[in-house]
């Protein structure tokens, strides 16, 4: 298992850029600052985000502003290859060849203007990757200090079953929240228990603010009844409801709105009772627990 200590919520930097908010270099300094205050070190990115522009734009931001690096952790990932701008691709589709994992490493590394990653992640499994060709991979750029440690985003557990055959699996980020409940039914978070992985999870507020239906409606009856109870905000609820989880999941939000990031830590300060995380559970799943 790794040693890195990773804050217990992860900022998700993927829509301050071209992709969602585009900051400027200041207002990203705001935002990384406001982190900072709350107890937020760890900083999650990919290289394809803002089509492959964001990464640069954190990490001029973040070096401008001398900080210590050895206080925040950088997560980044590679593979997909998209249709842009910047890249000459005619079809999306993923690369996990050891030269293109290396090279692209090498250009997160410029890109945030550091000497390491704290976690690389490949983005997404593919149907023709090679687990001895990815660990040769990884082991060169564990053995250069690149990387501290590796792991995986969005893999099944056979899939990552299948990397581990030939090099270690410290973390797998996968969707999970609230109503996205896969994971807690198909054994992902189980197989990573029993295997020492440790799960991040992305989109941890899923579609309860921004999607109408009768399952969010009953979300929100739900939450609303805890956030008096514990004198939270919503979204405060339904981290602590991911957090309560015995496989100890490390959230990756993607707010970069300084107002909710300053309450947001509140969720590692509640201890949800057995009986509200059922109600939840209930209300996500829009049926009674059998």
């Amino acid at each position: 298992m790794s040693s890195i200590k990773f804050s217990p919520l992860i900022a998700g930097t993927m829509k301050w850029g071209e992709w969602g908010k585009k900051y400027n270099t200041e207002e990203m300094q705001t935002v990384i600052n406001c982190c900072l205050e709350n107890n937020i070190s760890s900083f999650d990115h990919a290289d394809i985000y803002g089509d492959y522009s964001t990464e640069a734009a954190f990490g001029k931001a973040f070096d401008e502003m001398k900080l210590d690096r050895q206080k925040v952790q950088f997560i980044s990932k590679c593979g997909i290859q998209l249709l842009g701008g910047l890249r000459k691709n005619i079809i999306k589709h993923y690369d996990y060849s050891a030269a293109y994992i290396i090279n692209s490493v090498d250009q997160s590394l410029k890109n945030l203007h550091t000497d390491y990653l704290d976690l690389f992640l490949l983005h997404r499994p593919s149907p023709l990757m090679r687990s001895d060709e990815i660990a040769e991979a990884i082991n060169k750029l564990k053995h250069d200090g690149k990387i501290l440690s590796f792991g995986l985003s969005n893999f099944s557990s056979s899939q990552t079953a299948l990397i581990s055959q030939k090099i270690t699996v410290e973390y797998n980020q996968i969707e999970f929240s609230i109503t996205h409940l896969d994971a807690l039914q198909n054994g992902s978070f189980d197989y990573m228990q029993i295997n020492n992985i440790t799960p991040m999870c992305w989109s941890p507020l899923g579609i309860v603010f921004t999607k109408k239906n009768e399952q969010t409606a009953a979300i929100i009856k739900m939450v609303s009844k805890l956030s008096e109870k514990y004198n939270a905000a919503a979204d405060v609820i339904l981290l602590a409801w991911i957090l309560r989880h015995p496989a100890n999941i490390l959230p990756v939000f993607g707010t970069a709105d300084t107002a909710r990031i300053n309450s947001l830590m509140k969720a590692t300060t509640i201890q949800m009772d057995l009986i509200d995380w059922f109600a939840l559970w209930e209300a996500g799943m829009g049926e009674e627990v059998a």
